[in-house]
């Protein structure tokens, strides 16, 4: 379609999950709203798809489970999805002295998950560590949640709420620290530690706290951390937000490449080009869903190389004809209906880390994988019950060992499916489904691919590096902008996606905030 007018209240460049929740709440508070996107669809890396010829089974493409998304935002725009819980929260396999174990952490935690850390440790010591440790980030989580919806609270507000060693362990110092200070054991330690290192290209010691960071986006979400199934896959929610932006009145503009924004005295004018001819049009406020390294290019800045993000992720996705048999003896029911951690260990995550930093594909690749269609099979289509999904997603994969090596990515996917087998009674390869054209039905992508795919600067799944959730003491907060940290060197110019403040992951908490912020200043 067509814009239906030459001006708007709002312009909204980049239909992902965070542009749909921004035009969703502005259009429902009657502010006239353009949507544009430029690929084809909306739902930006929240989308399913078909990925394999002949197979009717939608798989979550990119992003694929939820998490940071709150339940008031959903219920704010109405979104008719449902998240399912997952009945296993992880699953790690181990082998010590010959013999084949795993990890299990239930959800929630039983007499299974105690047994689980006994047979492993040979003591109930460090599940009693596990227990304090989740117990104070869930008290931290607890005073967080709640103001992702609100102005950005100021740091000192939220450290006097906190008990102040689970702020020391994750807000202070290198989260490393607290790790190998609270648990002894090597496995234990690594499952801990794989929430900092998700899209995360970063030491557990690095000062620059970007893991730390990372850590504690993955255990806030609506105050409990879980990260939940949605029912239909990842399209279904950014479905439910185009519907929801449309029918309060909001236009969306498909195939629409936004060349250039351009700020004035009483708003902007953004330029696009529909595949015909070049259009424009001329709003009092841009709400930009693009990353922030690719905004800067928008507004007519010189590409900086130096300052372009990095992602750091190998996403798999397979579709098997049955779930493989786990050394362990664990049923695969069970085993991967949550996160089943590989090669994770806190030593092989370290190792794995200094081989890339060191420019070479880590020689033993740590990564995790879910099987979506155990919590939801309505995925396969008319193929439920006879195949099973299965996502992988490796970490310290950083996108310059791809740019060295043009075999590298062929390396990666070889390298991920050995963590998976050093695992298994029988390889995964004699699992793995076939599709119409006769050729195994398994995507990977690599950083490069979001970025093509995205336009995601490096193929940084969040945008950059990701921020507190909250303002430092001295901040600036003088602007709506400011207090929802959503602001640029534009008044009319704001970010609503991945790269505002609190806006990583499937969250909508950038478009969200960057809404209210227009709410306050219109």
């Amino acid at each position: 379609m067509h814009p239906s007018s030459s001006s708007y209240d709002v312009v909204v460049v980049g239909g992902g999950h965070n542009g749909l929740v921004s035009a969703a709440y502005l259009a429902r508070a009657g502010l006239s709203v353009l949507v544009l996107e430029r690929l084809d669809r909306t739902g930006g890396a929240a989308v399913s798809v078909q990925p394999f010829a002949g197979m009717s089974a939608r798989l979550s493409r990119y992003s694929y489970l939820v998490s940071l998304m709150p339940e008031a935002l959903m219920a704010d725009l109405d979104l008719d999805v449902r998240l399912a819980s997952r009945t296993t929260a992880s699953y790690t396999p181990w082998t010590r002295d010959g013999r084949h174990g795993g990890l299990l952490v239930e959800r929630p935690e039983g007499e299974a998950t105690r047994a689980s850390f006994r047979r492993l440790t040979g003591g109930d010591e460090e599940y009693a560590a596990w227990q304090a440790f989740y117990a104070e980030v869930g008290s931290l989580a607890e005073v967080v949640a709640p103001t992702l919806m609100q102005p950005l609270p100021l740091e000192r507000e939220l450290r006097e709420r906190v008990d102040p060693r689970i702020w020391d362990d994750l807000v202070t110092h290198p989260l490393g620290r607290a790790i190998e200070s609270r648990f002894r054991d090597d496995t234990v330690r690594g499952v801990v530690a794989t929430d900092a290192l998700i899209g995360t290209f970063a030491s557990l010691d690095d000062p620059s706290l970007v893991q730390n960071r990372c850590f504690l986006y993955h255990l806030i979400g609506n105050g409990t951390g879980e990260w939940r199934v949605p029912i239909g896959g990842m399209g279904a929610i950014t479905a439910a937000l185009a519907r929801s932006a449309t029918e309060a009145g909001a236009d969306i503009v498909t195939e629409a490449g936004v060349s250039a924004i351009v700020p004035g005295p009483d708003g902007a004018e953004v330029q696009w080009h529909d595949g015909t001819r070049a259009r424009s049009v001329t709003t009092r406020r841009v709400l930009a869903g693009v990353a922030p390294w690719v905004l800067r290019i928008l507004l007519g800045e010189e590409e900086d190389a130096e300052s372009k993000p990095v992602g750091s992720q190998l996403k798999v996705n397979f579709l098997l004809d049955r779930l493989p048999m786990l050394k362990s003896g664990m049923a695969a029911e069970v085993a991967f209906a949550g996160t089943l951690h590989l090669a994770e260990d806190y030593h092989q995550l370290q190792a794995a880390y200094d081989d890339a930093s060191a420019g070479r594909l880590p020689e033993v690749l740590p990564g995790e994988v879910y099987c979506h269609s155990l919590t939801d099979s309505s995925i396969l289509g008319d193929r439920a019950g006879s195949l099973h999904t299965l996502t992988y997603f490796g970490l310290h994969t950083p996108a310059g060992l791809f740019d060295a090596d043009p075999d590298a990515a062929d390396l990666a996917v070889e390298r991920a499916l050995d963590s998976l087998n050093a695992v298994l009674t029988e390889p995964i390869e004699s699992c793995i489904a076939w599709d119409a054209d006769g050729k195994p039905c398994v995507e990977a992508k690599i950083p490069q691919d979001v970025e093509k795919d995205l336009a995601m600067p490096g193929g940084h799944i969040f945008h950059g590096d990701l921020d507190w959730p909250w303002a430092a003491n001295r901040a600036r907060l003088d602007t709506p902008a400011q207090q929802w940290g959503v602001q640029t060197g534009h008044d009319s110019v704001l970010i609503c996606g991945s790269g505002a403040r609190r806006g990583g992951a499937v969250s909508g908490l950038g478009g969200h905030n960057a809404a209210q912020a227009v709410l306050a200043e219109l």
